[in-house]
């Protein structure tokens, strides 16, 4: 029990951490105005937090993508920093960006490998509803991962926003982000 107090006490910020990136994920999807127009995709994001920096034993290196920890390196230090550099991220770059429990953000972003289900029990099982692609798919198979805290995406294709935790998925369409406190909603 003394080793599951201390993971809890270390990452008890888990769940402002993945309110923050949500909240800029959901800030992205509605100042973009342009999700009806054709050929035009709006910003991509790809989120997850992890427990420990090991997680190369299932990501790959995407090579110039990377997140400019530069300009932002921390995640609740600095909500504008952190929006911004969201912003410029999900229309310039590809890949899911890496952030530890105590919202360090890696810089190198990363492709991350489909699991095989001997590898993390349960995959098998996953039932994946019509309107996931592959990011959204990849996102829910890593949430089954033992270090995977969250996974959190933003669909360039109409600005929904999913949360995934332990093979779930959390779905707020487009529409729906904000709900009764949604500006203009």
């Amino acid at each position: 029990m003394e080793e599951l107090d201390r993971v809890l006490k270390k990452y008890a910020t888990s769940q402002d951490l993945m309110d923050r990136i949500r909240y800029v994920a959901e800030t992205l999807s509605m100042e973009f105005d342009k999700w009806d127009d054709q050929y035009v995709s709006g910003p991509s994001l790809y989120f997850l937090v992890v427990a420990e920096t090991d997680f190369e034993t299932y990501t790959d290196p995407l090579g110039e993508n990377v997140w400019p920890t530069d300009r932002c390196k921390i995640v609740l230090d600095s909500p504008e920093a952190f929006r911004r550099v969201a912003e410029d991220v999900g229309f310039s770059r590809d890949g899911a960006i890496v952030v530890t429990g105590d919202g360090t953000i890696q810089q190198q972003m990363v492709r991350v490998r489909s699991p095989h289900h001997a590898e993390v029990p349960g995959v098998a099982e996953l039932e994946y509803p019509d309107w996931m692609g592959t990011k959204h798919m990849s996102a829910l198979e890593t949430s089954l991962r033992q270090n995977v805290l969250w996974a959190i995406t933003l669909s360039e294709e109409d600005g929904r926003v999913t949360t995934y935790l332990d093979g779930t998925y959390q779905d707020y369409p487009r529409e729906e982000i904000g709900g009764r406190w949604r500006p203009g909603g």
